[in-house]
């Protein structure tokens, strides 16, 4: 569970810290907003804004797309942040959560674990575009 919060409570750590010492020079409005931009990044890289994550067994049976992603990737927060809604419409499944799930990525991407990993109709796709994986959905 640490490695999945690390980045966003290490980036909240360094806002308490920074608007600490803002204070300290007596600059709250300064604290204030840095305080506000490191709890922004906080939750940004935190696996809350994904959608919840499923284990491999669940995904598979799904019959749905399958998003393979972790917590920190801006790569998948570019695919979720630029599917917008859509994003419901794929099964999430968290790697670092998951080790099956990395063992799947690892098998698709040649022993790699590069996210996000898309599963369309059966065949991987490592990071593909976000337009790309949104005109898929609306084909399917």
């Amino acid at each position: 569970m640490a490695r999945r919060w690390g980045l966003a409570l290490f980036s909240a750590v360094c806002g308490t810290i920074v608007a600490a010492a803002k204070l300290a020079q007596q600059a709250p409005g300064a604290a204030a907003v840095l305080l506000a931009i490191f709890l922004v990044l906080a939750l940004v890289t935190s696996p809350l804004i994904f959608p919840r994550p499923v284990p491999v067994a669940e995904a598979a049976g799904s019959g749905r797309p399958v998003v393979y992603w972790r917590p920190g990737c801006p790569y998948c927060l570019r695919l979720r942040a630029r599917l917008g809604p859509e994003a419901a419409r794929l099964v999430w499944v968290d790697i670092w959560r998951d080790p099956e799930g990395a063992a799947v990525v690892r098998g698709i991407t040649g022993g790699d674990e590069t996210v996000p990993t898309v599963v369309l109709d059966g065949e991987g796709h490592v990071n593909p575009d976000p337009q790309w994986v949104r005109e898929r959905l609306r084909a399917v």
